[in-house]
């Protein structure tokens, strides 16, 4: 065992010498010695043949049959003819191949030890005395307050309590923008302020920050095998065995030994075996950098086969930056807003949100209301008590289905808030509507454009699944170009519609941020949740977009497509160098050694091919249809 640590250790050392050894022993050709020129080849064989074997013993070891096995076995059939200069050779070739092979899949993987290298790893804890202790963040419990001064990484996920700042969050979101931050706002770990001091309360530590995550979901991302993967690894299992046979065959039926040898050079599927997963770890590497998580191959498959894409409206097509735009008191007896408020005040949606920050800013005292025993009815809104009486806040569903209707004139105001594309939210108590707000929320930027990009790629049809009225989602999708619309859905009406889409053959991509998304996000073919959303949506999905872009939705759709392409690419380049070498070798063109350096060269075009996925990134969607067009042609 020690041995065999101590070869693997030195395995580049052994290649050096061998390659010394092997010039030697041209040297000895050239000048016709034939001592030098022998002996030379014996050693070189004997070296480098030692970690090619202590390989294909561990691998036996676990009842595999490798390449490292039919190497062997042909080194040692090329040593037992007396051709040491081929059995040399092809020696040096394999083990010089395997070493630019970790060379350029280092670099295949470097997103992933880049985002590691930025991984905090001491916090400045401010004590129960305001002294600062510098700490190791792995000591860092939830409630500490952290300490950040300018330049400085945040080491947790937390909430500003004092302080303000210009933050970069390009290792979350993947964009080296500036973000400023106040009081109150959330921060993340890994991130970096620009300026400003801050202390930071924090909520999340360690593996269960968002850049925790990442890092995590990430390197399984890049462990997980695409369906090229699977069918390559099975493939193999018999493959490799199969040219060993082919082998014996040939040797016993021709006699000719070293043409059994060759064969079993040139079967070697070393390229077949590697191009489908530096493919897919590659392109997952490329995600990661550019603020899209991709969990796993046979994700990054199936999302590039996408051809219906389906959307959440409220924090997914909209910012999910809600405020209030319109009151309407229908009663002198309560204020509309401060019962709103102080019945969203624990809620997180983001029009309790809006209802709650426009009372801050109205100086309303919410404090001084009091309800009780809230039950929220999905899709719906609120029932609670206020002075023992049941009080309703939502959507008109709501009211409707607790026998409180809208007059005329409350009808005509609701009308009128929703044909501007804003939702609304009744407030209905003893029978009656008592107060109506409008809420306007923002479409994200360029949600229009990455749409119509979207489109160029391949997808044929967007739809809109919303909890919130028709005439508000309506108005969103006429604005950004949404193909369809379904509006005033339960969570289990929009599964209801993913699965319909999928029983008429289509491949689904569903598109959330909420909890109620969830069920929607598993049941679809691709899960994508907005890096905004839900811990909840996060996990769900299969995909995440980090900064809640749709500019990272077109990269992840165009960046599967060209992962897979890569793919095939790669596998077809491996088949055919097989193909011909097989026919080189039938036609008397192709050796053992010039066999094996045609095999270890078609290894690193794979490799080359698929580092072309490093540098991927598709256009800004800010385009004309023409260039789209042409976009969507260049992949």
């Amino acid at each position: 065992m020690k041995f065999q640590r101590y070869v693997h250790r030195h395995t580049n050392q052994i290649t050096l010498v061998t390659a010394v050894l092997i010039v030697i022993g041209l040297f000895g050709k050239l000048v016709h010695n034939e001592n030098i020129y022998t002996g030379a080849f014996i050693l070189a064989s004997i070296i480098a043949a030692i970690p090619v074997m202590l390989r294909a013993w561990s691998a036996l070891r676990y009842k595999t049959v490798s390449i490292e096995l039919l190497v062997s076995i042909a080194v040692i059939g090329a040593f037992m003819i007396g051709e040491f200069n081929e059995s040399a050779i092809v020696t040096f070739l394999f083990l010089f191949g395997t070493f630019l092979e970790e060379k350029t899949l280092t670099k295949t993987r470097k997103s992933i030890k880049d985002l590691t290298k930025m991984a905090p790893t001491t916090a400045s804890v401010v004590q129960n005395d305001n002294s600062v202790a510098e700490t190791d963040v792995d000591f860092v419990s939830v409630d500490d307050v952290v300490l950040v001064k300018t330049g400085g990484q945040i080491p947790v996920d937390g909430e500003i309590i004092t302080g303000s700042g210009d933050i970069n969050e390009a290792s979350i979101t993947g964009e080296a923008k500036l973000v400023s931050k106040a009081v109150g706002d959330d921060v993340f770990s890994g991130t970096i302020l620009d300026n400003g001091t801050l202390k930071i309360r924090a909520t999340k530590v360690g593996e269960e920050t968002t850049f925790g995550k990442i890092i995590t979901l990430v390197e399984e991302a890049q462990d997980a095998k695409s369906p090229a993967e699977k069918f390559i690894d099975k493939f193999a299992t018999y493959y490799t065995p199969a040219v060993l046979v082919i082998a014996v065959v040939v040797g016993i039926i021709t006699q000719n030994y070293r043409l059994a040898i060759t064969v079993l050079v040139l079967g070697c599927p070393g390229a077949l075996v590697i191009g489908a997963p530096v493919s897919n770890v590659t392109g997952i590497g490329n995600g990661a950098k550019n603020g899209v998580l991709i969990k796993g191959g046979e994700v990054m498959n199936t999302f590039s086969k996408v051809d219906t894409v389906m959307f959440d409206k409220t924090g997914t097509l909209t910012e999910g930056k809600a405020t209030v735009t319109q009151v309407h008191n229908y009663t002198t007896d309560y204020d509309s807003i401060s019962l709103a408020a102080a019945i969203e005040y624990h809620s997180d949606h983001p029009l309790a949100r809006a209802i709650n920050n426009y009372a801050d800013s109205q100086h309303i005292a919410i404090d001084q209301m009091t309800v009780s025993d809230a039950n929220t009815i999905k899709g719906r809104g609120i029932v609670t008590q206020y002075n023992k009486q049941p009080i309703y806040l939502g959507n008109q569903q709501l009211l409707v289905d607790n026998g409180i209707d809208l007059t005329a004139e409350q009808l005509a105001d609701l009308n009128t808030i929703q044909e501007t594309g804003s939702s609304t939210v009744l407030l209905g108590y003893v029978g009656k509507v008592i107060g109506l707000i409008g809420i306007s929320d923002t479409v994200r930027p360029n949600v229009k454009e990455s749409l119509q990009q979207l489109k160029q790629l391949g997808i044929k049809k967007t739809i809109m699944l919303t909890g919130d009225n028709a005439q508000t989602a309506n108005a969103v999708a006429k604005q950004i170009g949404i193909d369809e619309v379904h509006a005033n859905l339960m969570p289990e009406d929009k599964v209801s519609y993913v699965t319909s889409a999928q029983a008429d053959h289509h491949t689904v991509a569903f598109i959330g941020d909420g909890i109620n998304d969830s069920p929607s996000l598993a049941v679809a073919n691709i899960g994508i949740a907005m890096g905004s959303g839900t811990d909840v949506a996060v996990e769900t999905s299969d995909i995440v977009l980090m900064s809640s872009g749709f500019e990272e939705l077109t990269h992840a759709y165009g960046l599967a497509k060209r992962t897979v392409r890569n793919t095939k690419e790669n596998i077809f380049i491996a088949i055919a160098t097989v193909i011909a070498l097989l026919m080189g070798l039938i036609l008397g063109f192709i050796y053992m050694a010039s066999g094996m350096f045609i095999h270890e060269i078609s290894i690193l075009i794979v490799i080359f091919n698929a580092m072309r996925l490093i540098n991927y990134r598709i256009k800004n969607s800010k385009l004309d249809p023409n260039q789209l067009r042409k976009t969507a042609n260049h992949l």
